[in-house]
C-alpha cells in the first residue's frame, strides 16, 4: 500500500523544521526540507558572487548543480556538487538570497520535478512554503503552521545564538519581516494555506504538543480518509 504524503507550510519561524523532522520519525518516514534546496542554489550563488537580478545566470547554474539529500543519524545533510553544506546554508545572508531565487520560475520547474520525483512513493514529510499548494497538492495530509511575527523571530533568534550566530533580535525581526512581505506577494507560488490544510497557531503550543497534533491528523486521516478540523 502506498504511504502517505504530509506536507507541513508556513512561515520562518513557525517551527516547520523541528515538527516535520519529529513527525517523519515519529512514523517512520522520510523528511523533505523544500527550502534547504533553494538555500543550496542560494550559497552556491553567492560562491560564484551571483546577485537576485542575474536572472539568466541563477538559471544555468541550477541545471547545473548537483544538490543531495542524504540522511545520517536522523538528521538531513545537504550536499552541492558533493560538498556538505548543511550547516552554511543556514546563516541570514543564505537565507535572505533564497527568497528571492526561489522566485524565479524556471528555477522553481527544475525544483519542483525532482521534489516530484523523491515523493513519488509516498512515506514523506515533506516542508516549505508551497508543499501543499504546488509541490504535493494532492498530499493526504496538509498542515500550515502559523505564529506571530515577534514569538517567531525569537525563535529564530535563539536558534541562530546557539549556531554560534552573533546577530540582535531586531535584526532578525526585520529580516523574518521582510522575508514574510518577499513570500506572501510574490507572483509565483506566494506563501499561503492550501484550502484543504489544517491550520495550527503554534504561539502557547510546546514542540511536544504540535508534534502530537500533527500525529493526531495523520492517524485520523489513516482510519476515517480525512483529517479533522480544528
Amino acid at each position: 500500500m502506498r504511504q502517505m504524503v504530509i506536507a507541513i507550510d508556513g512561515p520562518a519561524g513557525a517551527g516547520k523544521s523541528s515538527v516535520a523532522k519529529r513527525v517523519a520519525q515519529a512514523l517512520g518516514y522520510r523528511y523533505l526540507d523544500t527550502g534547504a534546496l533553494y538555500r543550496a542554489l542560494a550559497w552556491k550563488a553567492m560562491q560564484r558572487g551571483l546577485r537576485p537580478q542575474d536572472t539568466r545566470y541563477i538559471i544555468e547554474m541550477t541545471r547545473e548543480t548537483r544538490v543531495e539529500l542524504q540522511q545520517s543519524n536522523g538528521e538531513q545533510r545537504v550536499l552541492v556538487d558533493g560538498e556538505d553544506v548543511t550547516e552554511a546554508i543556514r546563516v541570514p545572508e543564505v537565507g535572505n538570497l533564497a527568497s528571492p531565487i526561489s522566485a524565479i520560475p524556471e528555477v522553481r520547474e527544475i525544483l519542483l520535478d525532482w521534489q516530484r520525483e523523491f515523493g513519488r512513493q509516498g512515506g514523506i514529510v515533506a516542508e516549505g512554503r508551497d508543499t501543499g499548494t504546488v509541490v504535493f497538492p494532492n498530499a493526504e495530509v496538509k498542515i500550515f503552521l502559523t505564529a506571530s511575527l515577534d514569538e517567531r523571530a525569537r525563535r529564530r533568534h535563539k536558534e541562530l545564538l546557539g549556531r554560534g550566530i552573533d546577530i540582535s533580535f531586531e535584526q532578525v525581526k526585520l529580516d523574518m519581516e521582510a522575508r514574510d512581505q518577499r513570500d506572501s506577494t510574490r507572483h509565483v507560488a506566494p506563501l499561503r494555506p492550501a484550502p484543504d490544510a489544517v491550520l495550527i497557531n503554534t504561539d502557547h503550543m510546546s514542540l511536544d504538543e504540535v508534534v502530537e497534533e500533527v500525529l493526531r491528523i495523520c492517524r485520523a486521516r489513516f482510519t476515517n480518509g480525512a483529517p479533522p478540523s480544528t
